[in-house]
């Protein structure tokens, strides 16, 4: 892997609640992508994801951890965060939402190059038209000019995000940081937006770190996958190995909802993602676990470690298969190496 890459070290980021209670909405996490590598973070709702992807961006400061970029720990100047954003940008979720309604598709494309005095810094003094338009055919909307002028409600959903990529790629960025970048689409439309991520790795050779909830996204795209679950990461590793022989019960009972995991039987969770301000002794998935649920802890012995004994954080390993469970480390005779780093839960 060349070039910069984006990590997080140790990561926990709170927020007070009106009661004065503390939720830590993450609570150490590892994670890294590099350029030309893409990087999925899964997990429902409320597990923390777009929090992740906020921290890494300088949006959310961390509680302790940090957050490094090309090897240098990031700086929350204004200037340092002005310099990071022209390298790393952010795809938000909703396109709809995210453009305003008032600006044509020219003016939302070209807000980054006047913001961050792209034109001026052209080293091939390219005018504001040309590098808009270049944006805008990289993202596959072509003919750019047949589109300067139309209005984000004039666009189809697809367009929508075709011209939210635009406006990142029109900075040049080395790497982009994508919230749930097709979860408002039409199947058809879903397609074409990821051949266009990984068509963009390919020919730019753009890191990509996707946020989604959806695992058969993560399988198609993707080279590593995170899986989230209150706050921490509790399993990741090459796609090809998580996604065939998923390890902890939470991935399992994600993947088994796939479509296309027709061999497999859906397991449907209990309950809610527990409430961040009482994240649970033990392993903090424990009150939702099948695997306790229905026995399976128990009758391997590890039952009361599942409630009571605290795990490790995982490391940001690039290549190996680490998880964070009792029932699978007890089953894999070497269990998950831990980085010089790790801590326990408190």
């Amino acid at each position: 892997m060349t070039g910069p890459q984006l990590e997080a070290h140790g990561v926990n980021v709170e927020f007070i609640t009106r009661g004065g209670q503390v939720a830590r909405a993450l609570d150490g996490v590892d994670l890294r992508v590099g350029a030309g590598e893409i990087v999925a973070l899964v997990g429902e709702s409320g597990s923390g994801k777009t929090t992740v992807a906020r921290t890494m961006l300088g949006l959310e400061r961390p509680a302790s951890g940090r957050i490094v970029f090309d090897g240098e720990p990031l700086s929350y100047s204004t200037r340092a965060l002005r310099r990071l954003r022209r390298r790393v940008q952010m795809v938000l979720q909703d396109p709809a939402g995210a453009l305003n309604p008032r600006q044509t598709v020219y003016e939302s494309v070209a807000e980054g190059l006047r913001l961050h005095g792209i034109v001026a810094k052209d080293p091939e003094r390219r005018t504001e038209a040309e590098l808009v338009a270049a944006a805008m055919s990289s993202a596959g909307l072509r003919p750019p000019e047949a589109l300067f002028l139309r209005y984000p409600h004039e666009l189809s959903g697809g367009q929508r995000q075709r011209v939210l990529i635009a406006g990142a790629l029109a900075l040049g960025p080395e790497l982009l940081v994508a919230d749930e970048p097709v979860s408002s689409l039409d199947a058809s439309i879903r397609g074409e937006i990821l051949a266009l991520l990984l068509r963009l790795r390919e020919e730019l050779g753009l890191g990509v770190l996707v946020v989604t909830h959806d695992l058969g996204l993560a399988w198609n795209i993707a080279d590593r996958i995170a899986v989230m679950y209150l706050g921490r990461i509790v399993e990741a590793g090459p796609t090809e190995e998580v996604l065939q022989a998923p390890q902890h019960p939470y991935t399992q009972a994600l993947l088994s909802v796939v479509p296309e995991m027709e061999e497999l039987r859906p397991v449907v969770l209990t309950g809610e993602i527990p409430d961040p301000t009482r994240i649970p002794g033990g392993c903090r998935f424990h009150p939702r676990c099948p695997a306790l649920q229905d026995g399976t802890a128990a009758a391997e012995g590890v039952d009361d470690r599942c409630r009571e004994q605290p795990l490790e954080i995982l490391p940001d390993d690039t290549v190996g298969h680490h998880v964070a469970c009792h029932l699978a480390r007890l089953r894999n005779s070497t269990g998950p190496r831990t980085s010089p780093e790790s801590r326990s839960l408190a």
